[in-house]
């Protein structure tokens, strides 16, 4: 019954962000996305302190315009997600492009498959989505909902046009066959890991455990890895996927050091791009909440 009634709220939400006017459901999420962040002291007080620990060169002023920019991006994304399933290559032609596409299809064009290094920054639920929409499918690493029917229907708006879901439990067997197979698959970095599924490097010049997975994929099959996030452009009013260049990894023989390496190199990467649009990461995540063995707890 409750699964049920889960399920039923979120339609509830979901189907007039879907039907109403585009601009006018932004308007409306965006009111709502200010409202929470004014009233869901928990949430703002994490991401303030992240923002203490990441950016310590900026003003409590500048750390509450980030807060209330990620919070109005969240509530954009939300229309967005909600939008999803109405979506074809024609209707967004005005307000969403690509940028940096060759890098990916010279990636693509290796055969060994094709690694897609990314987080929570911009409006990553419809990044892989879009993809589909001009004829590049793929397949996402996600973690399964409790809520099995909320599950099956995100997940089927999400496959619409060809992209398929990895289970995150399963995810290792399943990037192994699809880089044999030369596909392409999406990982988010950015969540906060613990051993011995993480390994500590460097975000913000603080240590944070972070997933290896793609590391040790990568480098078993030599996949190409890359960075790609859709990104909220002020300037043209739209949202822009951007393909960074290809990442490259050392392989020194120490299969652990290279593994470490590769996972900073992503980081660092993921790192740049969040420096660059900061008011568009989610902050409101506790990141560097698992310490290495002896340091104090940051939250």
């Amino acid at each position: 019954m409750r699964e049920k009634l889960e399920f039923w709220l979120v339609l509830a939400v979901v189907r007039p962000l879907g039907r109403i006017p585009r601009g006018l459901a932004r308007t409306f999420a965006a009111l709502l996305a200010w409202s929470i962040f004014r009233l869901h002291g928990r949430l703002r007080r994490v991401g303030q302190r992240n923002l203490e620990l990441a950016l310590p060169e900026l003003s409590i002023a500048e750390h509450d315009r980030i807060l209330r920019g990620l919070f109005r991006h969240l509530g954009w994304h939300l229309v967005e997600a909600c939008r999803m399933s109405r979506y074809t290559r024609e209707n967004t032609n005005g307000w969403i492009r690509h940028e940096g596409l060759e890098h990916y299809l010279a990636a693509k064009a290796r055969g060994k498959g094709v690694l897609i290094a990314t987080g929570h920054l911009g409006a990553w639920e419809i990044s892989g989505f879009f993809l589909s929409l001009v004829g590049y499918t793929m397949s996402v690493v996600i973690r399964p909902l409790d809520n099995r029917l909320l599950d099956k229907f995100v997940n089927d708006n999400r496959s619409k046009h060809g992209n398929r879901m990895l289970p995150k439990n399963d995810f290792a067997r399943g990037l192994l066959n699809a880089m044999r197979q030369g596909e392409t698959v999406a990982i988010l970095m950015d969540t906060n890991m613990t051993p011995p599924q993480g390994e500590f490097v460097d975000f913000f010049g603080i240590k944070a455990c972070t997933a290896t997975g793609l590391a040790r994929i990568a480098l078993k099959t030599g996949a190409a890895v890359l960075p790609a996030f859709m990104l909220w452009e002020e300037a043209e009013r739209k949202y822009v996927l951007h393909f960074g260049p290809e990442l490259a990894f050392s392989r020194t023989g120490n299969a652990e050091a290279d593994i470490q390496a590769a996972t900073q190199v992503c980081t660092s990467a993921l790192e740049s791009w969040i420096r660059r649009y900061p008011d568009q990461w989610l902050w409101i995540h506790r990141r560097w909440k698992t310490r290495p063995l002896g340091e104090p707890r940051l939250y």
